[in-house]
């Protein structure tokens, strides 16, 4: 297997050219005509992600964030991406081509959270995300309560003047959006990185906003994605890596 009958793969269920401008996603590590037996799938390519990947012997990463993000003035040998290329590992990154896909971040989300009748919501950019319906209309402090013990994370959260039932997910930062979220119907939105003049804009509106940390928002996409790829590609071993350096009191 190459890692560009991977890329073509990934490219099919979450097609690159559909990332945001500001962007990097593709394959920005490596060489397509690659062969490929181990493959490591982790949210971050991080030093504990490039360790096992060493390890274990695999020939390629997939992540969801870039490795590479913004141009790159040197590459030095304490470096990950110098040690990435030494190690003659690849690297694939799906980030927000990921987040919309069918079956991406934001559908992953909704389904941890055991969402039902999930539909998009797309932005005037064509970005989208997802809201759906809980089982029970629950108040909004229960709701933050149980959105922590699904994503396993102490939630951030406004406490809205309406009880929760129809909820919009965004993995990843997605704060700017709940006026979106409003104008669709939701009682909630839930996402990570949520600045201090959204959250008090949110209060404001009455609206119950829920911060539950961006990398527990967005990990639930990596064992759907590893599994995914397992059945396409079976004579591959994927191993998933789920490693988060955030830690909670």
């Amino acid at each position: 297997m190459t890692v560009n009958e991977i890329y073509s793969f990934l490219n099919e269920f979450a097609p690159f050219d559909t990332a945001c401008d500001f962007d990097n996603a593709g394959l920005l590590i490596g060489g397509k005509d690659a062969e490929v037996d181990k493959c490591i799938v982790a949210l971050d390519c991080t030093e504990a992600v490039v360790d096992q990947a060493i390890k274990k012997g695999a020939q390629l990463i997939i992540t969801h964030h870039p490795v590479i993000f913004s141009g790159l003035k040197s590459v030095l040998a304490d470096s990950l991406v110098y040690r990435l290329i030494e190690n003659n590992v690849s690297v694939i990154s799906a980030h927000t081509n990921l987040d919309i896909a069918d079956g991406g971040v934001n559908d992953c989300l909704a389904k941890a959270l055991g969402l039902n009748d999930v539909k998009k919501i797309v932005c005037d950019d064509g970005f989208s995300f997802r809201c759906g319906q809980l089982n029970d209309v629950l108040s909004p402090e229960a709701f933050a309560k149980y959105v922590g013990e699904k994503l396993n994370f102490s939630p951030r959260f406004t406490v809205g003047k309406k009880e929760i039932k129809t909820v919009a997910v965004c993995g990843g930062s997605g704060g700017d959006l709940f006026p979106t979220a409003i104008k669709n119907g939701c009682d909630a939105l839930v996402t990570a990185d949520v600045k201090h003049n959204f959250f008090i804009d949110a209060a404001t509106q009455g609206f119950t906003l829920i911060d539950c940390g961006h990398f527990n928002t967005e990990d639930v996409v990596i064992e759907p994605l590893k599994n995914a790829l397992s059945e396409k590609f079976g004579d591959v071993q994927f191993f998933t890596n789920h490693t988060s350096y955030i830690h909670c009191l």
